[in-house]
C-alpha cells in the first residue's frame, strides 16, 4: 500500500534515484565504439543479439494500414501538436541601434534528426507524433525513426507523417548508428525520444558528438491537492505508475482525510487494473502521499523535486513554481490529455532535469544565428570599447583589426 508521510519524512523522495547510469555506461561504451568502427556489420550483430532481428538490413520498408478510428485520433492529436509547436519556433528579427549599426538573428532548421521510439512493454506511437511533428514544423528536411519492434500503429503513423526513413533497430547500437552514421543509417544532427537505461546511457556518452534532448530517467508525477476527488487523484497516480515499476507518483496534500481516502481508492482501482503488475510495485516502492501544513509548503517541495509532470488544483500556486517539466491545472486536465492530444509535448525532463530545461520543443530543431552589420560611423563609436577590451585581453591583432578600418 502507498506510504503516507509527513513533510519531515519526505527527504528520501528528494533524492534522485540514480538509474544505474554508471553501470550502463560501462556496458554500452564498447558497443558505441564498435558501431563507430565497423558500421553496419556491428549494428546487425547487436540487433540480432539483443532484439532478435533476423533480416539482412535494418531499413524498415513495411507500412501498416491505419484503421479509421486511429486515423481520426491521429489527425486530432497531430493538428493540436502542430499548432502548439508553431508557436515555439523562435522568430527572426533585425534592429538598428541609435549609433547606426544593425543586429538581429536568423533562424535555420537542423539538416536532420532522428526519433527513438520505444517498443517494449508498451509501444509508444504517440511519441512518434511528439518527436517528428515539432521537427517538421521547425523545417527539418530529413526525419528518421528507430524502433526495435515497431507495432502496426507505429508503422502506420510513420507512413502518415511521411518520415524520410525508418529503421528496425534499438538500444545503444541505434543511438550509435545515428551519431556516427553507417553504410545504411545516416548520421543526424539531433537524436530525441525516450528509451531504456542503455539508450539513456548511450545518449549521455554521445552528447556533443550528436545533439540530444536530455538523458531521461524513470517517469514521475507530483500532484498537489487539498480537497480533490479521491477517485480522480488515485486514477491520475495510477496512470503514471503503470508506465514502469520504477515510475514515481506522489500526492502532496494538507488533508490527512484525503490522504487516507486516496490511499484506499488506489487499492480499489488496482484490483481491476489490467496493468497492476507494473503499477503495484511502482506505487509500493516509489509512490507516496506527503502531508504538509499549508500548500505553500507544497510549492517548496515541488521545486525541490522538479518533477516531470505536475498537477495543480488551480492557478493559485502557479507563480510559486519554478521547476517542472509540464504543468496540468485543474480537475479536468489529466496528464493523459498531454500524453496524447492537447498539443504540448510529452517528451519531458525527468530526474530533476526540469531545473535546467523544459520539454521537447520545436525550438530544439532550429539554430538561432546572430547577424550584425556596422557602418563606418558606428564602428568608430564602438572603437574605444573594442580596442580597450581587446588589449586588456592581450589580443593586439583584435584591436588593430578595428583601427586599420579608420578612414
Amino acid at each position: 500500500m502507498i506510504r503516507i508521510l509527513s513533510h519531515n519524512e519526505a527527504g528520501p523522495l528528494l533524492e534522485r534515484r540514480a538509474a544505474r547510469l554508471n553501470e550502463a555506461e560501462q556496458i554500452v561504451a564498447p558497443i558505441l565504439e564498435d558501431v563507430r568502427k565497423r558500421g553496419d556489420a556491428a549494428l546487425l550483430e547487436y540487433a540480432r543479439r539483443f532484439d532478435g532481428f533476423e533480416g539482412s538490413s535494418v531499413v524498415e520498408t513495411a507500412r501498416a494500414p491505419m484503421p479509421a478510428q486511429l486515423r481520426t485520433a491521429v489527425r486530432t492529436a497531430a493538428a493540436n501538436i502542430r499548432r502548439y509547436a508553431k508557436r515555439q519556433v523562435p522568430k527572426p528579427w533585425s534592429a538598428v541601434f541609435p549609433s547606426g549599426y544593425r543586429t538581429g538573428q536568423i533562424v535555420r532548421p537542423l539538416d536532420s534528426m532522428a526519433a527513438y521510439i520505444p517498443a517494449g512493454r508498451y509501444p509508444l506511437p504517440s511519441t512518434l507524433l511528439m518527436t517528428i511533428i515539432p521537427a517538421q514544423v521547425a523545417g527539418v528536411p530529413r526525419t528518421y525513426v528507430a524502433s526495435p519492434h515497431p507495432s502496426p500503429e507505429i508503422l502506420a503513423i510513420a507512413g502518415y507523417l511521411k518520415v524520410t526513413s525508418m529503421f528496425r533497430m534499438g538500444g545503444a547500437q541505434a543511438i550509435a548508428a545515428f551519431a556516427f552514421g553507417t553504410e545504411t543509417v545516416p548520421r543526424v544532427d539531433r537524436i530525441v525520444g525516450p528509451g531504456n537505461i542503455y539508450v539513456a546511457a548511450a545518449k549521455k556518452l554521445l552528447a556533443g558528438e550528436v545533439g540530444i534532448d536530455f538523458v531521461a530517467g524513470p517517469t514521475e508525477v507530483v500532484i498537489v491537492s487539498a480537497d480533490g476527488d479521491p477517485r480522480i487523484l488515485a486514477a491520475d497516480m495510477l496512470a503514471q505508475a503503470e508506465h514502469d515499476v520504477e515510475a514515481s507518483a506522489i500526492l502532496i496534500t494538507t488533508s490527512r482525510t484525503l490522504a487516507r481516502q486516496v490511499a484506499n481508492e488506489i487499492e480499489v482501482q488496482l484490483a481491476t487494473l489490467p496493468t497492476a503488475a507494473v503499477a503495484r510495485p511502482s506505487i509500493d516502492k516509489h509512490g507516496a502521499i506527503v502531508l504538509v501544513d499549508e500548500l505553500e509548503r507544497a510549492a517548496e517541495l515541488v521545486n525541490r523535486i522538479a518533477p516531470e509532470h505536475l498537477n495543480l488544483p488551480d492557478e493559485t500556486l502557479l507563480g510559486e513554481i519554478r521547476h517542472a517539466g509540464g504543468i496540468f491545472i485543474g480537475a479536468y486536465s489529466p496528464e493523459a490529455a498531454g500524453d496524447y492530444a492537447s498539443g504540448p509535448n510529452h517528451v519531458l525532463p525527468t530526474s530533476g532535469a526540469a531545473r535546467l530545461r523544459g520539454g521537447l520543443s520545436a525550438a530544439d530543431f532550429v539554430k538561432v544565428i546572430s547577424v550584425q552589420e556596422l557602418t563606418p560611423s558606428s564602428l568608430a563609436s564602438l572603437e574605444p570599447a573594442i580596442t580597450t577590451l581587446a588589449r586588456a585581453e592581450g589580443l593586439e591583432a583584435h584591436a588593430r583589426s578595428v583601427e586599420v578600418r579608420r578612414g
